[in-house]
Formats: structure tokens, C-alpha cells, sequence
């Protein structure tokens, strides 16, 4: 359970409902063009969310993996952290100057914001 609330940090953080800033992206194609060749970062994580369903990198030391594919405009994604299985979610995704924003519960629940960083 402690490793589940460390690594929620990975993919929510504190939910606030202002997302003007932030475009939707609405569709897989858009998703792949964004994420592709680019790693994602936050404090002590660091992932790749491949064109080709992958999820791969590290959550404070640990590592991440993981699958993911799009269905009906949302990111659902299942995602091991250091051999715990974080479990299956759905979620809405969003972009803004170089950030992405994964908001939890296809868009209801809690989000994170990613850097996205060139390979």
C-alpha cells in the first residue's frame, strides 16, 4: 500500500479543474505524434510512452513498465512500479508548451503534469 500511494505521483497529483491552458488531445495518431521520440520527466521519473503501446523508464529508482492504447479518446494504460501492479486506468490527456497533463479516471480523477524531453 506504501508503495502504491509513493508511486501515485506518477500519473495523478493534486486535481484542480482549470485545464484552458491545456489543448485535449482527441485521438491516437495525435498521441503517438506527441510522445514520440520524447521522454517523459517530473521529479525522479522518467518514462517513454512508445508509439507502439510500451511503457518503460524509472519512478524514484524503481523501474516502470507497462502497456497502453487508446480507446474512445482516452490514454488506458496498465502499469507495473518496481514489480507492484498499479493497476488499469483510463485518462484524459492534454498538452500545453512542451508539458502533458494525464488526468486519472478519464478526466475526473487526479492529473499530472510531464515534461516532455527530446531522446
Amino acid at each position: 500500500m506504501l508503495l502504491r500511494s509513493l508511486f501515485s505521483m506518477l500519473f495523478c497529483a493534486i486535481a484542480v479543474p482549470a485545464y484552458a491552458d491545456f489543448a485535449q488531445v482527441r485521438n491516437e495518431a495525435q498521441f503517438k505524434a506527441i510522445v514520440s521520440g520524447k521522454i517523459l520527466t517530473r521529479p525522479l521519473i522518467k518514462l517513454q510512452v512508445s508509439p507502439d503501446g510500451k511503457i518503460s523508464g524509472t519512478g524514484l529508482r524503481w523501474a516502470v513498465e507497462g502497456n497502453w492504447n487508446w480507446q474512445n479518446g482516452y490514454f488506458c494504460r496498465d502499469l507495473y512500479w518496481g514489480g507492484s501492479d498499479l493497476g488499469y486506468n483510463c485518462q484524459e490527456v492534454r498538452v500545453r508548451n512542451g508539458k502533458i497533463r494525464f488526468t486519472s479516471d478519464r478526466g475526473k480523477g487526479d492529473f499530472a503534469d510531464f515534461r516532455l524531453r527530446s531522446d
